[in-house]
């Protein structure tokens, strides 16, 4: 394997709606570059990025999977993420390490809310885009409306870079701007045959003010474009690259492409812009960290020969193994060394690195600056720690992870099953952070909480086909929140000897409800002569304890502030258990006394539906208490926004197919807590 140089190399991401044709288009990516000898197809359960079963039958993509391939002398390292809302963690953390990334948009849908989401997440993580608008072959392809969608929506800056040839079954190729020229595509060879001649005719006028328009664009950040625009010079296509280049990586503007990834065309101008357009490592600014102990800023160059810094972004059982998907930042790591983690304060021994293609990896001795690899060996190490060399410490900042709102509780089917339930578990939580697995101590049920339906159905399904354990599954539940509805003050104390020592703590605790959404709080009023400070952070520990389960049904408490109020001490008897237990007493007291009240989950919810049917779902809305925010006409249908209780939609997916005879299509993602 040629060592490439680190200007050479493209971290990016395929991000997207569902059913954009992501997954299509990464297919298409593989089989140019001559990675994978046949094309294989989502709906046919063959693409090579989609290798779960799950992801076959359904065909969508669950978990985030990474390969690599050479186009023109570059080595594009590629993440195809998933599209359902259900697995945002896995389009999070792919952007957190990502350089660059591809917005691959319907023609007919347009901007759809979900694509609207992972494109808020590229923008929090300062990703360059390119966009590229598929299914121009689709009835109902509309090149135009998707890009000024793009703008409204997205409040990006598209620049519009290739005009389509034809639309719907007329669609041929595309018009590229820069070089002045059509390019098309020989259908016998699969779309891998593609030549170019001059502009039709008919095509020339619209051609030359679509290209007036880039040079005009481009005088607004390039000083060289705008003397050679201002003196009418030509501007050659190197020049129209090069400021390109600069403005897509300074996140000023987002190149658009065209084409049918199912049809074969617009692929390989596609991978010209990827090497065009998106930044190599070297390109980005350096990541930043901070030194462990001394909490000072550590920039992290992206090369060579700088220490060591990594981050793992993914861990994944493979084959019943765990294998860690880390990106390299800066330095080397080589097979069979020892790297640090400074958040575990570990050593980690790195046995094996290798090299992703989907499923299948090939074994390297070394990974530099720049890479994304799979690593084996790491013990402790978890999705978003960081790994350095131990002669200079550093951490990179965390990935962020969602709350669940969604639980169901499962039981084992037999006794052999509930000896492997745990450690299966186990291994789907170090595999996936928005999982998150309880026992219920009232009915000794294993409590699963994730993203939505479909993310614990997959679980679920994984369970009994990859660890061949079968469980009994429970109705999905609602995760509640509970807070009180007014101010409320009581006192504990906890005086007992305990394994013959006295344990003294008095505590008076105020609660206050809070803002929705402003989280939990504490402080002290009281001075140090009347509770000592070293007893405070006990205190605070017992109280934030209390609210894990509230006083009405057991649910975590929020938006609730504590205060501590007063208390006593008696010396050498004040212990941190007695102040820790009896805050945590007077916190419950207080609690109940708050008149407490339940809180549920409200989602955002988008329906797609054709006219014909908005009157039946708008009432079936009204009877799941919904609130319809807006209604708005888009392509033929209707978008209708709601906010709806989580409760109310249970089973929404199959009365809305029933209602609109299977043509409606929605989705849902959380928006708050609520009365």
């Amino acid at each position: 394997m040629k060592k490439s140089k680190i200007y050479q190399i493209r971290n990016i991401g395929i991000i997207a709606h569902i059913d954009a044709g992501k997954t299509t288009v990464t297919e298409r990516i593989l089989y140019y570059t001559g990675k994978s000898y046949k094309m294989g197809e989502v709906h046919d359960g063959e693409a090579v990025m989609d290798w779960m079963p799950d992801e076959q039958e359904r065909g969508i993509t669950i978990t985030s999977a990474v390969t690599t391939c050479q186009w023109k002398d570059n080595d594009i390292q590629l993440i195809d993420t998933p599209g359902h809302v259900d697995f945002t963690i896995e389009v999070e953390r792919s952007l957190r390490v990502l350089d660059g990334a591809i917005g691959v948009f319907c023609a007919v849908g347009g901007v759809e809310p979900q694509s609207e989401t992972v494109w808020r997440q590229a923008d929090k993580y300062a990703v360059p885009k390119i966009a590229f608008v598929n299914k121009m072959d689709r009835i109902g392809a509309d090149f135009f409306n998707t890009v000024d969608m793009i703008k409204t929506r997205l409040n990006a800056r598209p620049l519009i870079l290739q005009l389509p040839v034809g639309v719907e079954e007329r669609f041929s190729g595309v018009i590229d701007l820069i070089n002045d020229q059509e390019i098309y595509w020989d259908d016998d060879s699969l779309g891998a045959q593609y030549s170019h001649r001059p502009i039709p005719e008919d095509l020339q006028e619209i051609a030359r003010k679509y290209r007036d328009k880039i040079v005009e664009t481009l005088a607004d950040f390039d000083d060289g474009i705008m003397e050679a625009y201002l003196s009418e010079s030509p501007i050659g296509p190197d020049k129209l690259i090069e400021s390109i280049r600069r403005a897509t990586i300074n996140l000023k503007l987002v190149p658009v492409l065209c084409g049918s990834a199912l049809k074969n065309k617009g692929i390989q101008p596609l991978l010209d812009a990827i090497a065009d357009f998106l930044p190599s490592p070297a390109d980005v600014p350096a990541i930043k960290g901070v030194h462990p102990e001394s909490g000072e800023t550590v920039a992290c160059e992206a090369r060579e020969t700088g220490p060591f810094t990594a981050l793992i972004f993914k861990v994944a059982m493979m084959e019943g193994r765990k294998l860690s998907f880390v990106r390299v930042y800066s330095g080397k790591m080589k097979a069979g060394e020892e790297v640090y983690n400074p958040a575990r304060k570990v050593k980690e021994k790195l046995s094996r690195i290798l090299k992703m293609h989907a499923n299948k990896k090939e074994r390297i001795d070394e990974a530099g600056a720049g890479s994304i690899v799979g690593v084996v060996g790491l013990k402790d190490s978890s999705t978003g720690e960081t790994l350095c060399s131990p002669d200079r410490l550093v951490l990179l900042e965390k990935i962020e992870f969602y709350e669940p709102v969604i639980s169901m509780a499962v039981e084992p089917k037999t006794h052999s099953d509930q000896e492997k339930l745990k450690q299966v578990l186990e291994k789907f939580m170090a595999e996936d952070p928005t999982l998150i697995v309880k026992e219920d101590e009232d009915t000794g049920q294993t409590i699963l909480s994730g993203m939505g339906e479909l993310h614990l159905e997959i679980i679920i399904s994984r369970m009994q086909r990859e660890f061949n354990t079968s469980v009994n599954v429970g109705k999905p539940q609602v995760v509640y929140r509970e807070s009180i509805a007014e101010e409320a003050e009581a006192g504990a104390v906890f005086d007992r000897e305990v394994s013959g020592q006295k344990h003294f703590g008095e505590v008076l605790l105020r609660l206050t409800p809070l803002p929705r959404g402003t989280g939990n709080q504490f402080r002290s009023d009281v001075a140090a002569d009347i509770i000592p400070d070293a007893y405070i952070p006990a205190i605070r520990e017992g109280v934030l304890e209390s609210f894990e389960s509230g006083s009405l049904m057991g649910y975590p408490v929020t938006d609730v502030a504590a205060t501590l109020t007063g208390g006593s001490f008696k010396e050498s008897q004040g212990t941190l258990l007695a102040y820790k237990v009896s805050a945590s007493m007077a916190s419950k007291e207080a609690l109940a006394k708050g008149q407490p009240y339940l809180l549920e989950p409200i989602m955002n919810v988008e329906i797609f539906v054709p006219e014909a049917f908005m009157g039946e779902v708008i009432g079936d809305l009204h009877a799941r208490k919904g609130k319809i925010e807006s209604i708005n006409p888009k392509g033929g249908t209707q978008m209708i926004k709601a906010v709806v209780p989580l409760s109310n939609m249970f089973g929404y997916s199959t009365s809305l197919r029933s209602a609109t005879q299977g043509r409606g299509v929605f989705t849902m993602h959380f928006s708050h807590f609520d009365r």
